[in-house]
């Protein structure tokens, strides 16, 4: 599994916000729900992005036809790596599953073996920490290698601050796994609870010593949900421990979230990511002054969505660090964790 640097001088570039879907045709366990038409709608544009027929999302090999066309977004691409996603179904405080509330799931067993198969992939595994198990699938989980873990806090129903997940939270301190959390609105998913896009329920696993990376900034995703990013920007005030990503940042209403980033200086803290396969266009970042409107029309005609999305990143001025940080960040946990 491909998941450190040979050195401290090559780190790799790295989309850390990449999603893996399937239908479980392979045997891979993923599974979709496509129930309502904004997620038809959604799909359909998705698949499209990738130069896909709506049709294979109802075929017979949907595990592989997205997993092919994934595999070759990275590797025509400027980028070394995707960090890919398993996810997690939702959960009552109980730690049992919501039926018929998730959209999708993908098993961690099937994001690790990907990572192990394919060089271009870091898998990010998704546990639920009110899970009966959940100490155990993390300890199984690291075994496995993963440096990363993912959770949807608002969508899954994961009250991060809850004490009762303090040593779920402390044990991933003790192993240097880097927590990628969700934060701000959400438009692509059923939403659970929407106050858990607060990125002030992340407070508990920050104090204890988790590093956490604040999926999109807190922005808000559409007009009518709250926009924490504010609230995250005084937060890494205090946490220095503390990142976000600029993940979908070049969607209409999240660009909004570009602004505040630079203005803050917090730029070096944040971590590329594309949010894949959501749609990526420039329009917005150019309609908001963030990208030149010749370096929007340019992007728009890159067909490798993965390529056209970092060029808008460099293009608003996200500094090269950003797409190597996470790198650096997998490196110095593991690191970390040896000295112990």
């Amino acid at each position: 599994m491909n998941l450190k640097p040979t050195s401290t001088a090559s780190f790799r570039r790295i989309d850390r916000h990449v999603h893996i879907i399937g239908d479980g045709s392979s045997g891979s366990g993923c599974w979709f729900r496509l129930e309502t038409l904004w997620q038809r709608l959604l799909a359909k544009t998705m698949v499209g992005e990738m130069k896909l027929p709506y049709s294979v999302v109802f075929g017979a090999d949907f595990d592989r036809i997205y997993l092919e066309a994934v595999l070759n977004q990275v590797r025509e691409s400027s980028l070394d790596a995707a960090l890919i996603l398993a996810q997690e179904v939702p959960r009552d405080d109980d730690g049992v599953e919501m039926n018929g509330v998730g959209a999708f799931f993908v098993p961690n067993d099937y994001v690790l073996a990907l990572g192990r198969k394919h060089p271009e992939f870091v898998p990010a595994v998704s546990i639920h920490p009110s899970r009966p198990d959940a100490l155990d699938e993390l300890e199984k989980c690291l075994d496995a290698g993963a440096r990363v873990m993912k959770c949807l806090p608002n969508c899954q129903n994961i009250d991060c601050n809850d004490a009762r997940y303090t040593g779920f939270w402390t044990r991933m301190s003790e192993a240097g796994m880097l927590l990628l959390a969700h934060t701000g609105g959400e438009m692509s998913l059923p939403v659970v609870r929407p106050e858990y896009a607060d990125p002030r329920t992340l407070r508990l696993p920050l104090e204890l010593g988790v590093t956490v990376i604040a999926a999109h900034c807190a922005g808000r995703s559409c007009l009518y949900n709250p926009d924490y990013t504010d609230v995250l920007i005084e937060m890494f005030r205090r946490y220095p421990n503390l990142h976000g990503d600029n993940s979908a940042l070049c969607s209409p209403i999240r660009s909004r979230t570009i602004k505040k980033i630079f203005r803050a200086g917090i730029a070096d803290r944040i971590i590329h990511g594309s949010d894949f396969p959501i749609p990526v266009s420039g329009l917005g970042p150019a309609l908001r002054g963030r990208v030149k409107w010749r370096d929007h029309l340019v992007a728009r005609r890159e067909s490798n969505v993965l390529e056209r999305d970092y060029r808008l990143k460099k293009a608003m001025g996200f500094p090269e660090s950003s797409f190597t940080l996470l790198d650096e960040l997998i490196f110095r946990s593991a690191e970390n964790e040896r000295k112990k």
